[in-house]
């Protein structure tokens, strides 16, 4: 009989706020992860400061934010009003503690919890704040939440504002390492939804004088486009918008200065309007799905007290543009149906072309209708989950998992999809597995390259067809099953191959993934250096000769090169928290039909000299290192 569990009052525990945060951390920031996608932790923990210093400028206070990021530590200094001196440590130290409750102070803020700057202090090693105040200043520094050091109010000649400086806790957040491509983003994104705004980060500046309309010339190839790009500007409303040859939708959606990467009632409110304005205006019932096939667009709201799915404010909830006033879905609307109703009478030219792109969806969908029926009662009688996918435990159903909120979002951020070949490769990550939060999809040998090809082979062929059933992503990524996409390949010719041909079947067919950065590349060690005491995976040269120096004298060396090779029991520990993956990442405005022309296209005598003479400079790099 098993041991009975004892259960009684002194299993009930009452948590301070920075055991709470270190003890759950996803709550608060989500997943942790080592900075190698744009949503971990670590991002989350600088946008948190950062966002305190938008909220200052979107109330008429401070133009300029200075930022450092040096190694492992963030420095942030705003010229806003400065947190008042007396609440200093309050500020940073109590939950639930600060200005954002009081709507006169911020009438239309990003962070309205107080939680926050109390969650980067918390999961910090080192944490100092400093408020300059009207000729006064006064600072506090943590470790780990708790105070150290508290500076009393003495005379400054500062200018009035707030500098932040924290080092994440590297127990937490393991092997870390911050991207620029990363921060990049997401202060360009900061600059183009604050105008007037200069953010300086490591001597490079973000500035932009034309909001969405720069945020989407970055984003796309204008030579792609199929028309200008449409700007459209209300009260607290901001619309750009353009169509191109790529497949789905490319939406990006921001409530007051923030990213909302889950979109949320903002984003669907647009999606309906603009599919209701286009009908009135063509007094035509068009799909849409055809209407919103190929788009490319962003939509900015302000509203106040905004609602968000989770502290890390990545959806939003808000049914309202205010308390007691107009709807989301109506603010939307009436802007829509107003503003790009006027455009497109005024400008002809555009509204020709974009009937033009929404009949070219029309007549595409409907050559797939007959296809697709049977594409999909052939991966019914496939028994998908049985042949192809070994699914994970885990749904977004809050109901059946009989879980809150907050544990849905946290295990929704962990759900991830390996795409492996072989038996041997997708039998040893299936064994070593998180059943929970993993699923694995076992590919029958090399997939097609689908370069050049239609829509039309996604659904004639197997392979593409049960892959995309069981992303669920036929209809858009609205139901993406996972969070994470993972390409597991053996690290060899052939699984580079294979690697390439899924790469290219994304950015082909459903490059929002990719765009949206779901898609990522499975890092395994390439050697086992091992003795009888210690044993060290290393994942390329340079680590390997390290743990030989380590351990000294002649330890044994195992050279890793297909995924079977690894046994279930060493598998376990390359999958887990500190899994490495490097993610497939788009340069900003890159051609993606260019791209894969060159890599996957027909110019092999092209690639051949690319490839010689990398290898040229690579041999010479070897040889002066030598």
């Amino acid at each position: 009989m098993a041991e009975e569990i004892k259960y009684d009052e002194s299993s009930i525990r009452s948590l301070d706020w920075r055991e709470h945060i270190r003890l759950r951390p996803g709550m608060y920031i989500g997943k942790l992860g080592d900075g190698n996608a744009p949503d971990d932790g670590i991002y989350v923990l600088v946008k948190e400061v950062v966002d305190n210093c938008i909220d200052e400028h979107m109330m008429g206070y401070g133009n300029k934010i200075e930022i450092s990021i040096e190694d492992r530590t963030v420095t942030v200094r705003d010229y806003g009003r400065g947190v008042p001196l007396g609440k200093l440590v309050d500020v940073a130290s109590k939950i639930n503690t600060g200005a954002k409750y009081d709507s006169g102070a911020f009438q239309k803020s990003v962070g309205l919890n107080g939680v926050g700057i109390k969650a980067v202090n918390a999961l910090s090693n080192y944490f100092k704040i400093e408020s300059y105040r009207d000729g006064k200043t006064r600072s506090a520094e943590f470790e780990k939440g708790i105070l150290i050091k508290e500076q009393k109010e003495v005379s400054t000649s500062e200018q009035n504002g707030t500098f932040v400086t924290f080092t994440p806790d590297e127990t937490v957040f393991k092997n870390f390492h911050f991207k620029p491509d990363f921060l990049d983003d997401l202060f360009w994104n900061y600059a183009y939804l604050n105008s007037g705004l200069t953010i300086n980060c490591n001597g490079k500046k973000y500035v932009s004088k034309n909001g969405l309309l720069d945020l989407l010339k970055r984003k796309t190839n204008e030579d792609e486009l199929r028309y200008p790009i449409v700007l459209l500007k209300g009260k607290d409303i901001e619309v750009a918008f353009s169509h191109n040859n790529d497949y789905g939708e490319d939406l990006y959606s921001f409530v007051n200065g923030q990213y909302t990467t889950q979109g949320g009632t903002h984003q669907q409110a647009f999606r309906e309007a603009f599919v209701k304005t286009i009908r009135d205006f063509y007094k035509k019932d068009y799909e849409a799905a055809d209407i919103r096939q190929s788009i490319v667009a962003a939509v900015a709201v302000r509203v106040q007290e905004p609602v968000f799915e989770s502290q890390t404010k990545t959806k939003l909830g808000s049914q309202y543009v205010a308390e007691g006033g107009q709807s989301m879905k109506g603010f939307v609307s009436d802007f829509l149906t107003k503003e790009l109703d006027n455009y497109l009478h005024k400008n002809p030219t555009v509204a020709d072309t974009i009937k033009k792109r929404i009949e070219q969806s029309e007549r595409e969908r409907k050559e797939l209708s007959g296809i697709k029926k049977l594409a999909n009662e052939r991966a019914k009688k496939a028994n998908l989950h049985n042949k192809k996918l070994r699914d994970c435990k885990y749904h977004f159903d809050e109901e059946a998992t009989g879980k809150n909120k907050d544990e849905i979002i946290e295990q929704q951020q962990k759900t991830t999809i390996f795409i492996t070949e072989g038996d041997s490769a997708s039998g040893s990550i299936t064994k070593s597995r998180n059943t929970d939060t993993q699923a694995v999809f076992s590919l029958r040998g090399k997939p097609l390259n689908c370069f050049g090809l239609t829509k039309k082979i996604v659904y004639e062929n197997e392979e593409f067809n049960l892959l995309q059933h069981a992303l669920n992503i036929e209809e858009g990524l609205e139901g993406l099953r996972y969070k994470n996409i993972v390409i597991a390949t053996d690290a060899d010719v052939d699984g580079m191959h294979i690697r390439l041909l899924m790469m290219t079947f994304f950015l082909q067919f459903f490059p929002e993934l990719v765009k949206q950065k779901h898609v990522y590349i499975l890092e395994t060690p390439l050697f086992r250096v091992r003795n009888k005491q210690e044993t060290i995976y290393c994942y390329d040269e340079n680590e390997k000769q390290v743990a030989i120096k380590k351990l000294s004298g002649k330890p044994e060396i195992t050279r890793f090169k297909g995924l079977g090779e690894i046994s279930p029991e060493e598998f376990g520990k390359f999958i887990g928290d500190d899994m490495r993956v490097q993610p497939v990442l788009l340069e900003q405005g890159e051609h993606i039909f260019s791209l894969l022309n060159y890599f996957m296209g027909k110019n092999t005598p092209q690639r051949q000299d690319f490839i010689i003479e990398n290898l040229r400079v690579e041999l010479d790099v070897a040889e002066d290192a030598a």
